[in-house]
């Protein structure tokens, strides 16, 4: 994680929540009325909602829509769709006369999303959608009131059990900074840390709006849990992300990152380290980046965004999206604003990506048809899928903390993109299809889809997210250079950075055409873990992934496989009394019985090892965590630590192995021995007899 160059919001104290909600409800739309068309782009510039991140912290990618001209701020113009007038507003074309989000005059509201990526508005069961973020938003559960509310969605409030605001910790009730309205005023009047840690706060509030609000608005009754990290450095967030996996969230969303390498002196560094999102079985999807094929509008260029090049995550790239009056989907191309060197348009956006310096791409991945033209090699490209992404076409948000989403005459509405926007709309999706369905890596699930039916997701074709070293063109409100020039100057026209039919890197596999294609295939299909290995193998991590080959996958579709396993775990769980629980004889026996059937997952520190390692100088005993194992089994249990040369970094062996002898469903357990914990990075194995290990890695101090 690093600083990126930015638009920065001036962002001042949070206001008061509005005493009361905007009460113009949907209205129909007269078949007669004549459309209003949107504005150029031009008369709009778009500005972070975040402040730059400091070195070492991940910044969020919600980019804000500012409007520059008279005709813009009063916002009776729709964006990124033509619309036609509302019933009943007493002017011919005038959809936007008395500016209401519910008219469509501050962005995409559900409708459209749901008509332009034909998806119904609930989920066939109870899903939980988590969100990532950092900071505390004083106002979140009021702003998603207002937000149902404006757009008639049926209540969803801690009282009713729809939503849930945690700490890190995964604790309800003790939030990070700011507590209250008080805490964060001191800041701003104390000194300059004090001051930085505001403004960082109230920009992670329109963060934390947007993600909410979208995932609201594509998923009518998912509940919603909003995690909160204590701030945006690596290692809260990483906790933020586990504490999200133990409230059981079927799919997490992260609209935040950075660049997964940085050089200095000559010399690279990729020390991310990915474990935090290996959670086997749970829908995690990540941002791009709004910064361009490898970075290339931001300060540390050269490198895809971290953590959505993480093989064990479903990156999710960025679009242009347009419709017509009547909601249809007209056009969609790669999101790519430009940007002029040293000018007021730097940082306009562009949809993040390009190929990974640290990971091997997943075997599923490798197998697209068009891959050998894609330009990465065997290494990981982002991204997996994508979705609207540009803050001309971006959604109403409704934020009342922030004083930047302020209006003539209708205060807390704003227009909010980048691909802090696709990342929770994509989670969502997954939501509405039901989860992951027990596929480990659901990225899987898409790759498998699109091969068999590539019309299950509408094909991104045109547009790239490559450098533009032209001004960006005032008179259309794009880039100034050609898909070709592009394309050329970052990837060599590779499909890493140009869309093409099948997979390409900005778009990915493409965007949502219903839910088949996030739903896995009748039968199943061959499942292998991602590859983790490292190009040189530098990093601490190189050699531990499950490897593209695929460790110790489940075959599909094989029903005598699938019976044999079964027979087989009955048969031992007899042997074991029935209780699940195995002596070591059959453990090991299991093992071998039921080899490449054994599956570990959820593994993770209990909430109790969690705050014993937030203390001084804890024990290794206090070392307590979970897993789940699909069948009873013999599990090795280890514990290492990193240790940092002047250029490389290892793992090494930390107190002693533990032996267990796994019960089918979860387990619980502790480490054993008397070291003392010092501060660094930890990392836990737990490894199954007859099946792939599964690693998390902490920090102390």
């Amino acid at each position: 994680m690093t600083t990126r160059k930015r638009h920065t919001a001036l962002l001042g104290p949070i206001a008061a929540v509005a005493a009361f909600v905007l009460a113009c409800a949907p209205a129909a739309w007269a078949a007669s009325a004549r459309t209003l068309s949107p504005l150029p782009a031009s008369d709009y510039s778009v500005r972070s909602a975040c402040a730059e991140p400091a070195p070492g912290q991940a910044g969020c990618l919600a980019l804000e829509l500012v409007p520059d001209t008279q005709a813009a701020r009063a916002h009776r113009h729709p964006l990124g769709m033509t619309l036609r007038s509302a019933e009943g507003t007493g002017g011919a074309g005038e959809a936007c006369e008395s500016p209401t989000a519910a008219e469509g005059c501050f962005g995409m509201r559900p409708s459209d999303l749901h008509h332009a990526y034909e998806l119904p508005n609930t989920a066939p069961d109870t899903q939980t959608i988590a969100l990532v973020d950092a900071y505390n938003d004083l106002t979140a559960e009021a702003d998603l009131e207002a937000y149902d509310e404006e757009f008639g969605l049926p209540a969803c409030t801690a009282g009713n059990g729809c939503f849930k605001q945690v700490n890190q910790q995964g604790e309800a009730g003790n939030p990070p900074f700011p507590k209250t309205t008080e805490e964060l005023e001191a800041h701003e009047h104390g000194d300059t840390a004090e001051k930085h840690e505001a403004t960082e706060a109230a920009g992670w509030t329109v963060e934390i709006s947007l993600d909410i609000e979208t995932a609201r608005a594509i998923c009518h009754n998912c509940d919603i849990a909003l995690v909160e990290a204590s701030s945006a450095t690596e290692s809260n967030l990483d906790a933020a992300e586990n504490a999200a996996v133990g409230l059981d969230a079927g799919e997490i969303s992260n609209s935040w990152g950075g660049p997964e390498c940085i050089e200095e002196a000559g010399e690279r560094e990729c020390l991310p380290d990915s474990s935090a999102f290996e959670h086997p079985g749970t829908v995690i999807t990540v941002a791009a980046g709004d910064f361009g094929y490898d970075g290339w509008d931001s300060t540390e260029k050269g490198f895809a965004d971290f953590p959505a090049s993480s093989p064990h995550v479903v990156a999710v790239g960025g679009t242009r999206l347009l419709l017509s009056e009547d909601d249809v989907r007209t056009s969609e191309t790669v999101w790519n604003d430009g940007g002029e060197s040293g000018g007021v348009r730097d940082g306009h956006g562009a949809g993040g990506g390009g190929c990974s310096a640290k990971f091997k791409a997943p075997l599923w991945q490798q197998k697209v048809s068009d891959w050998s033209s894609v330009g990465c090699a065997s290494r990981r490209a982002v991204a997996d899928v994508s979705a609207d992404a540009d803050p001309y076409t971006g959604l109403a948000v409704y934020d009342s903390s922030s004083m930047t989403c302020e209006s003539e005459g209708v205060p807390h509405w704003c227009t909010i993109g980048g691909t802090s926007l696709a990342s929770p709309l994509i989670a969502a999706v997954f939501a509405l299809a039901g989860g992951a369905h027990g596929v480990e890596y659901p990225a899987h699930t898409l790759y498998e889809n699109e091969a068999a039916d590539p019309s299950l997701l509408h094909d991104v074709t045109e547009g790239s997210n490559g450098e533009c070293t032209l001004p960006f063109d005032n008179g259309t409100g794009e880039s100034g250079c050609a898909t070709s020039e592009e394309s050329k100057a970052s990837c060599s026209s590779h499909l890493s950075c140009t869309a093409g039919i099948g997979y390409d890197g900005p778009s990915g596999l493409g965007t949502p055409a219903g839910l088949t294609a996030f739903e896995p295939p009748a039968g199943g299909g061959e499942e292998s873990g991602p590859g983790e290995g490292v190009e040189g193998g530098e990093s601490p991590e190189g050699g531990e992934g499950e490897g593209s080959g695929g460790g110790g996958g489940e075959s599909g579709g094989g029903e005598s496989k699938d019976l044999a396993a079964e027979r087989a775990a009955a048969t031992l769980l007899s042997a074991g009394g029935g209780s699940g629980l195995l002596t070591q004889d059959a453990a090991g026996a299991a093992g071998q019985a039921l080899q490449g059937h054994v599956r570990l997952s959820g593994l993770a520190l209990t909430l109790k090892a969690i705050l014993a390692l937030n203390t001084s100088r804890p024990r290794l005993p206090q070392v307590s965590f979970t897993f789940t194992s699909n069948l009873p089994v013999r599990v090795r249990v280890s514990l290492q630590k990193l240790l940092r040369g002047r250029r490389h970094a290892h793992w090494a062996a930390f107190g002693h192995t533990l032996e267990i002898a796994a019960k089918q469903g979860r387990n619980t357990q502790r480490m054993s021995g008397r070291g003392v914990l010092s501060s660094g990075s930890y990392r836990l194995t737990a490894t199954p007899a007859g099946g792939a290990a599964r690693s998390i890695v902490f920090k102390i101090g």
